[in-house]
């Protein structure tokens, strides 16, 4: 014990560095398991799918869209969310929803407004669809 004091006192940067760590992995792990939604690898999504006839949500703009999505997945975007004029959603309140962005932060932001809504099945797919092109998982592609 007396090692580690003399170490603190030697080095108390490389202290502070390691304090902030130790506190920052705690940190999101607590929030980590207390999320009310589920994080979902490109594997998982598929088998909800077809399981569960779950559907896909991409929060991305329409141009994003466009340019590359997940077959038969229904555009709104975050802002549509986040001011709740995500009427089509409703009938799908009870019903696994799987929301998509490009990495994985803006719809687990949608994700927590899905769920402050009342929608009781929500995912977010893990990695975005970065992720999901990685895995080489088909996308589809919108000419409107």
């Amino acid at each position: 014990m007396q090692e580690y004091i003399q170490f603190f006192q030697a080095n108390p940067i490389l202290s502070l560095a390691w304090v902030g760590l130790f506190i920052g992995v705690i940190v999101t792990t607590v929030k980590a398991s207390t999320l009310k939604y589920k994080n979902v690898t490109p594997q998982e999504l598929t088998q909800l799918i077809n399981r569960e006839n779950a559907k896909v949500v991409d929060v991305r703009s329409k141009d994003e869209f466009k340019k590359g999505h997940i077959v038969n997945a229904m555009n709104v975007p975050l802002a549509q969310i986040k001011n709740n004029q995500a009427t089509n959603l409703e009938k799908h309140k009870s019903s696994p929803i799987i929301l998509v962005c490009n990495a994985g932060m803006t719809s687990s932001q949608a994700a927590q407004l899905l769920v402050a809504q009342g929608f009781e099945n929500v995912h977010n797919l893990k990695g975005g669809m970065g992720e999901w092109t990685t895995a080489n998982m088909p996308v589809s592609k919108s000419k409107r």
